[in-house]
């Protein structure tokens, strides 16, 4: 489908490209980042024109995986199985220097928080809006939304479907994939009413692995004529409806070896170690001071149960897990900690926590 079929009330809400020369784009994605006019829709014409599949990146602009392996597939001058559309969304928030350092812009909501009515109260909402009419309009048979961890950690899918397809998105990138009901306005939400739809997770936003991983995955999901049926010889972890432990607005937190008399709240250096293995029940995680749990934690299920005592528990002032947990997406940047989440948890064989089935 062409640019200039482009709503034109869309039209002027994106940068866009068409089938763009290699020697167009710069000789690195910083140069190609830099050349971006602002959210950009880029269609790539596929060998089978009559079929589309979209691909979401940069929704926040210091995770730049997405970025750099689209850069990097668009230099090779390949031309895809069917037609590729292209949305790289918080350009400016990645564009402000240092580049690729900025989740957001100072002041702003997070993109991905904000794919759900009502669009209208700011630049972001409004922004989530266009991107959700670009993908209504080119009617895309999957959607793919690469993103990074803010810490290292290996790759996995997000969805809140597990079925045939949603797996065999997830296995075009990853062998994991974490099966949640959490509702957060996030874009991989449309899978419910729009188009199949998986969040990978690339791996550290830092990691050369991670901008592998999510150029591997972009390759398989350009050019392969099937994308949505699952192999069976393929096994995938599927984690279920991960509990999600936030920081409350009054907890100060700091990442250092001994407890800070400072903060409420230190934790080890080293926590994003623990990301996917299993962590053992009694594993110290840092210090509490001055504070009780529920002070500093909000740890709920999507039925809104709280979980907290299920997850943690104080000893003598230590933070320590009450029970095998696996942890994911823990971050060791105080502010995304603290606007975000501190991570995810499961039980250690990935089943969703249950309030009060726990350890005495």
């Amino acid at each position: 489908m062409p640019l200039s079929d482009l709503p034109a009330a869309l039209a002027p809400h994106f940068y866009t490209l068409q089938n763009p020369m290699p020697e167009a784009l710069g000789d690195t994605p910083e140069a190609f980042l830099a050349a971006l006019d602002g959210p950009t829709c880029i269609v790539l014409t596929g060998a089978d024109p009559s079929r589309c599949r979209a691909l979401v990146t940069l929704l926040h602009g210091n995770e730049p995986s997405g970025v750099r392996a689209l850069h990097r597939w668009l230099h090779a001058g390949i031309q895809p199985a069917v037609t590729i559309v292209c949305v790289i969304a918080a350009v400016e928030a990645a564009q402000h220097p240092p580049v690729f350092s900025h989740r957001v812009l100072s002041g702003r909501r997070d993109l991905n928080r904000c794919f759900r009515a009502p669009f209208d109260i700011d630049a972001q909402g409004m922004l989530a809006q266009r991107i959700l009419e670009l993908l209504v309009h080119f009617t895309p048979e999957a959607v793919i939304d690469l993103h990074n961890t803010s810490g290292s950690g290996p790759s996995f899918g997000v969805s809140i479907c597990a079925d045939d397809a949603h797996l065999a998105l997830t296995t075009l990138f990853t062998r994991r994939l974490v099966h949640t009901d959490l509702r957060l306005g996030s874009l991989m939400e449309i899978s419910e009413h729009l188009v199949p739809t998986v969040t990978i997770e690339c791996g550290g936003r830092t990691d050369d692995a991670a901008h592998t991983v999510a150029w591997a995955g972009i390759d398989h999901f350009f050019r392969r004529p099937d994308v949505l049926t699952r192999r069976a010889d393929i096994d995938v972890d599927v984690m279920r409806n991960p509990v999600r432990l936030e920081l409350t607005p009054a907890c100060s937190l700091a990442y250092a070896d001994a407890p800070r008399d400072d903060v409420h709240l230190t934790l080890r250096p080293d926590i994003e170690h623990y990301n996917f293995g299993v962590t053992a029940a009694g594993t110290s995680l840092g210090w509490v001071r001055g504070a009780q749990l529920e002070e500093l934690f909000v740890a709920k299920n999507t039925a809104r149960n709280c979980l907290l005592k299920d997850v943690l528990m104080l000893t003598d002032g230590e933070l320590i897990t009450r029970q095998p947990l696996k942890l994911f997406m823990i971050t060791t940047q105080p502010a995304i900690a603290k606007m975000d989440c501190l991570c995810y948890a499961v039980q250690a064989d990935g089943r969703e926590l249950i309030a009060g089935q726990r350890p005495v």
